[in-house]
């Protein structure tokens, strides 16, 4: 008899995938076994299993027998919900490394925000009259995530930050276990194989960046998580074909949008695909079913993004359209190192997010995943009818857009990302997925080969395995991650060419280490309070970073800059990854420090001193080469002796005389500063390449909400035109066309636009800038702004300007098309405008 005739000869019941059609009884084989085989599974109760193995070596494990039924039993049980425990593992692994990890630069304006949603919701007076709860940037963050943890906190009744801090990554963790629990569902689904589920589970967990982010990011992390939700609910819907199923979708892709806007894209994908299905649908009782369920989608996604923004309660379309115009041009513009150069987060290359991803994802996955993208469009490209009519094959078509589509987006309309790729991590998702595929495809491949298979899966075990030992190696600090595309070996190659270490979360380790070298002792910091906040209470009752405590014992700084020439002999604790300084520990007073260190800080001392200040403010610097030397001869203990500060402004190829650069040509390098008896002496070097300008100061406190230190004392060194008057003289001189009745000089010089005033108050840098340019041609514009007819760079002088001897000076570059028009002035938010102008361009 025929194998397919025995076959059919037997009913096979249950879930999973259909059964092989080479099928014979083995009424005893353990489920575990036919896993190891070839990946697929089959319930317990079913009585087949499939006989071509994936490992020929195992064929002896076919005459292995169980003595008993409960052994059988509890393998199959492991391996029909070996997803479940692999998910179960990671979340217990997680729970004991939260500990390790420290706090980001978000979190505390993360909680905030949810505190004023919270206020909003119910209805808090003084939260509905907050104007910049409607009308601030953070509005584009929903509530979706981070009021849940504000409301499990308050549940438990914490009031200690080291008990909240852990309750926030425990949570921010679980919740990526959860995605990734899903991820394994849609794998499975989509590929029919049980091993190729576990591998896209593992590769969805085992991404170093993503796993270190998903403990202390609960910004982007979530919006992955739930769009990996989201993705498996899609498949689900479309496979049963319920009403319920849909309607569980629209909740899941209500929230998905509400955590970023960025999700509103499934809604149209989703009644794209709906829309196929009623053109291919034969009857009216099926056109039927899917309309309703397409409506049901639609009216259960939009009621669960309205529910959770209450800040659209009031103006929906106006929250919508205000949140996707953010997305594409983000307001908070950044000055970011990216190989080798700074720039503005808003003049990145169109390269810069897949760049990022190229170098930060293990290459086994990079590899796999762009075979699974080129085998989808393969097969997509020879028969495009069946791509689409497939419900798997559609799905992985989704996949391919999900990952695809929004790299191009965001290097198509020059998209304003900082930080890496966090922005962008969410096309993880897909493309780890697509990862799984490429895996699949080549299994099958070489499966008529001899051992081809099961080469395939060991060296895909091989490389996560490797990934895992990178891993462990620089716990906690998974997010610096980088792959072997780049140098790693080389010492500074990475911080030299790449930026590192914006979320300080190594500032913990720091203060850790300190607090072990002085058990009991109380200490005096100059460290960035909340990763204090955050310690256990036994550790953080003698550290203090109180200034009116006197003057500081340690400095705990991250990625110290290779620049520093004190690091070597100062530092007391350094954390490196990849040959590159992370952290450092440095003692800020000669009773903290070696002799030898206060030796080396006397020869600085006296080479600078032979010559004459170059800026004379609270301190007089000195300038010796490439290396600045801050030095105030009497030192009070209460003096703020911290954070001084450098920009050096960058000498372009042809600047006219008198030029003034923008923002994008400085490097901004600041460092603590140290105490020897009554003498403060700081020291900085400054770059290599050649520089026009010097601004050398001292920063002030950094006061609630804002966004950039501003100057206590400055002072500016102009290397073309030596001396602050002759430099502003010389811009004066040389342009035309300074508006009489703004509150500011203004000026357009070679490509720029430049405020001036001589006499700066506190209330002249308070109030917001708004800067609209009118194009001749509309078609000049970014899409995102053709709809509004000029281009928007409002912004706040603090991100902007610089503030020294009582003067203000802020340079705004502008477009390199031709303006019709330029109007600009200042406003405070809530209340109107302060002084406008209106410049018309010759």
């Amino acid at each position: 008899m025929a194998a397919g005739a025995s076959f059919n000869k037997f009913r096979i019941s249950g879930k999973g995938p259909p059964a092989h059609p080479d099928s014979v009884r083995m009424p005893r084989r353990p489920l575990i076994l036919n896993l190891l085989k070839d990946g697929r599974t089959i319930s317990t109760r079913r009585r087949y299993a499939i006989i071509p193995p994936m490992f020929p070596p195992l064929r002896r494990i076919r005459r292995y027998r169980f003595s008993g039924r409960s052994a059988a039993a509890a393998l199959n049980f492991i391996a029909e919900r070996s997803g479940l425990i692999i998910c179960a593992l990671f979340l217990l692994v997680g729970l004991v490394l939260a500990e390790d990890y420290g706090i980001g630069r978000d979190e505390m304006q993360q909680r905030l925000n949810a505190i004023g949603g919270l206020n909003y919701i119910r209805g808090n007076a003084a939260a509905i009259a907050d104007q910049s709860l409607l009308s601030g940037v953070d509005r584009v963050y929903g509530l979706a995530f981070e009021l849940p943890l504000l409301l499990a906190e308050r549940a438990l009744g914490l009031a200690d930050y080291h008990y909240i801090h852990r309750l926030r990554l425990t949570l921010t963790h679980l919740f990526f276990i959860l995605g990734g629990f899903c991820c394994y569902r849609l794998a499975y689904h989509l590929f029919n194989n049980r091993l190729l589920a576990l591998f896209a589970l593992l590769l969805y967990l085992l991404h170093p960046r993503i796993y270190a982010h998903s403990f202390f990011n609960s910004k982007d992390l979530p919006f992955l998580a739930m769009l990996s939700i989201a993705l498996y609910l899609l498949e689900r819907a479309f496979r049963r074909d319920t009403l319920a199923g849909f309607a569980l979708l629209g909740l899941a892709v209500g929230a998905l949008t509400n955590l970023r806007i960025m999700g509103i894209m499934l809604f149209p994908a989703v009644i794209a695909m709906r829309g196929w299905d009623w053109r291919a649908a034969a009857g009216g009782p099926g056109r039927k079913h899917i309309l309703l369920s397409g409506g049901l989608f639609t009216l259960a996604g939009g009621l669960t993004l309205y529910a959770l923004s209450p800040y659209a309660w009031t103006n929906p379309m106006d929250y919508l359209a205000g949140g996707l115009a953010l997305t594409a041009n983000h307001p908070n513009v950044a000055v970011e190192l990216f190989q080798s150069e700074r720039l503005l987060s808003t003049e990145m290359p169109p390269r810069y997010g897949i760049t990022w991803f190229g170098i930060t994802t293990p290459p086994p996955i990079l590899l796999l995943g762009f075979i699974g993208m080129v085998v989808v469009i393969a097969r997509s490209l020879a028969r495009p009818g069946a791509a689409l009519g497939n419900s798997r094959r559609r799905c992985q078509l989704l996949l391919l857009a999900a990952f695809a589509l929004p790299l191009l987006a965001v290097a198509g309309l020059e998209a304003n990302i900082f930080n890496g790729w966090r922005h962008l991590f969410f096309v993880y998702v897909p493309f780890g997925l697509l990862a799984a595929a490429g895996l699949g495809w080549l299994a099958a491949r070489l499966a008529r080969r001899p051992g081809g298979r099961a080469g395939v899966y060991g060296l895909a075990a091989a490389g996560l395995g490797l990934t895992v030992l990178q891993m462990a190696q620089i716990h906690p600090q998974q997010q610096e991650y980088f792959n072997f595309l780049v140098n790693r070996a080389a010492p500074n190659y990475l911080s030299a060419r790449y930026e590192m270490g914006y979320w300080r979360l190594g500032i913990k380790e720091g203060l850790e280490n300190l607090a072990a070298r002085h058990p009991g002792e109380r200490l005096i910091l100059r460290a960035n309070p909340d990763a204090v906040a955050i310690l256990p209470e036994k550790t953080r009752q003698f550290l203090t970073t109180d200034r009116a405590a006197g003057a500081a014992d340690y400095a705990v700084t991250y990625q110290p800059q290779p620049h520093r020439p004190d690091l070597a002999f100062n530092g007391v604790y350094h954390r490196r990854i990849y040959n590159n300084d992370l952290v450092a520990v440095m003692p800020l007073t000669n009773s903290r420090m070696t002799a030898a260190a206060v030796a080396e800080y006397e020869k600085f001392y006296r080479a600078a001193v032979a010559g004459d200040p170059i800026i004379q403010g609270d301190y007089a610097v000195y300038r010796n080469g490439r290396i600045l030397t801050f030095v105030k001869e009497d030192c009070p203990p209460d003096d703020r002796a911290d954070r001084f500060a450098v920009r050096v402004y960058r000498r372009q190829p042809e600047s006219p005389p008198g030029y003034i650069p923008d923002a994008p040509a400085y490097a901004d390098f600041s460092n603590g500063g140290v105490r020897l008896g009554r003498r403060c002496m700081a020291l900085i070097q400054l770059p290599d390449y050649p520089i026009d300008h010097i601004l050398a100061g001292q920063y002030a406190a950094r006061q609630p909400g804002q966004l950039r230190r501003t100057f206590r004392w400055a002072g500016l060194h102009s290397l073309v035109n030596p001396g602050l008057a002759e430099t502003i003289a010389t811009l004066r001189e040389s342009n035309t066309g300074t508006a009489a009745g703004a509150a500011f000089e203004l000026y357009r010089q070679d490509g720029r636009l430049i405020y001036y005033r001589e006499s700066c108050a506190a209330a002249d840098r308070a109030a917001e800038f708004f800067l609209h340019l009118i194009p001749e041609e509309v078609g000049d514009l970014p899409r995102a702004r053709r709809q509004y007819g000029f281009a928007n760079r409002d912004f706040a002088f603090a991100r902007w300007g610089d503030h020294f001897d009582g003067k203000c000076l802020a340079v705004v570059p502008l477009p390199d098309y031709h303006l019709k028009e330029i109007r600009t002035g200042q406003y405070v938010p809530g209340q109107g405008e302060v002084w406008a102008e209106k410049l018309a361009v010759k």
